[in-house]
């Protein structure tokens, strides 16, 4: 098994390179204004905003660059997706007028005419990704959790080991609901119901949390404001890393097939200690196997523990979470966020008919 990279070193451009950035964002606004169609559009839209693409992949390499160079890179890159998004975002009004024009045209319908049968529908593919997850995690034992959407402050980021100064508790990464002094907002992980269930249910503790979460993220072919995740809590005496990767694993392999396997590599989150990224082998990806970032995960903190009245020296836990549109993308070849989301029943129907 060899680790691949899921970048193209062909498409890498440098952040603090103004040519490079420049002919980028050149080459996405021709291939917008080639574009003659939806399809084509959609096409061009993940060439040259996809997460692949070659001025995301510099907007990610800005925390590399030497401090004095991060502030004029970011400047920089800011400046030239602001341009592209314009750019995009224009083209997509002309062509759905366009669209709409030829809807009109091509697919008149005589509304006198009897329906000869009725369509079945089916359900949402995210819907049946979640309930899949939930099934596996009841089926080791663990006990499914929910909790409200509009979320205490405290709950959401002080019982979770957030700093008052974190940046996640900023007005440009999370809805906050008025008046302030309120301190409600829209969550932005299934986090606080973890907390919820620990102070609920006390230790030991073994849950799942789905749900829909929040933030205030554009919406683009990787990215949208609305999102669920899945994230699972165990915390009981004597608890490691050993249990937390097994039952990574073991997921990881009723979900992509035998030959699934995970890596953890070092990360930091307010929240666990020591924390990890996982990364998961997809043996059946497009394009070939390979190596897919799948979420994150650690050894519950101990300042968590204590938020919800349990005491670390006595019992430690492990924490995980992914998101159910990322793992519904990389799953079933899923390229566009605007797929799950437009309402094309057509999109729901190519998954088939599953209760």
């Amino acid at each position: 098994m060899t680790d691949r990279s899921s970048a193209n070193d062909d498409q890498l451009i440098s952040p603090a390179d103004q040519d490079a950035v420049d002919r980028a964002v050149a080459e996405a606004l021709e291939a917008f204004e080639a574009a003659g169609s939806l399809d084509e559009l959609k096409v061009a839209r993940l060439a040259h905003t996809g997460e692949k693409s070659p001025l995301t992949l510099a907007n990610k390499q800005i925390g590399s660059l030497d401090k004095s160079e991060k502030a004029a890179a970011g400047k920089r890159m800011g400046q030239a997706r602001a341009q592209v998004n314009k750019a995009l975002a224009a083209r997509t009004e002309v062509l759905e007028a366009d669209h709409e024009q030829q809807v009109l045209l091509e697919e008149t319908v005589d509304v006198t005419t009897a329906v000869r049968r009725r369509r079945l529908g089916a359900r949402h593919p995210l819907n049946v990704l979640q309930d899949r997850v939930c099934d596996i995690f009841v089926g080791m034992g663990w006990e499914i959790a929910e909790g409200p959407e509009v979320e205490s402050e405290w709950f959401n980021f002080d019982a979770l080991n957030f700093l008052p100064d974190h940046p996640a508790r900023e007005m440009q990464d999370t809805f906050f609901i008025d008046p302030p002094e309120d301190h409600l907002l829209l969550r932005t992980h299934t986090s606080p119901v973890q907390v919820r269930a620990l102070i609920e249910r006390g230790a030991p503790t073994y849950v799942l949390c789905p749900g829909k979460t929040f933030r205030t993220d554009e919406l683009d072919a990787t990215h949208t404001p609305v999102f669920h995740q899945f994230e699972g809590l165990a915390v009981d005496s004597g608890l490691t890393m050993a249990d937390l990767r097994g039952t990574l694993e073991y997921f990881a392999r009723v979900m992509f097939g035998d030959e699934a396997a995970i890596r953890l590599r070092p990360n930091y989150f307010p929240f666990t200690e020591p924390s990890a990224e996982m990364d998961i082998w997809h043996p059946g990806a497009k394009g070939g196997p390979q190596w897919i970032e799948w979420g994150g995960c650690g050894m519950v903190h101990p300042n968590v523990l204590r938020a919800a009245g349990v005491d670390p020296d006595e019992y430690s836990g492990f924490a995980f979470g992914m998101g159910v549109e990322r793992t519904l993308m990389f799953r079933n070849d899923v390229a566009d966020m605007h797929d799950m989301i437009e309402g094309d029943i057509r999109f729901s129907q190519q998954f088939g008919l599953e209760i």
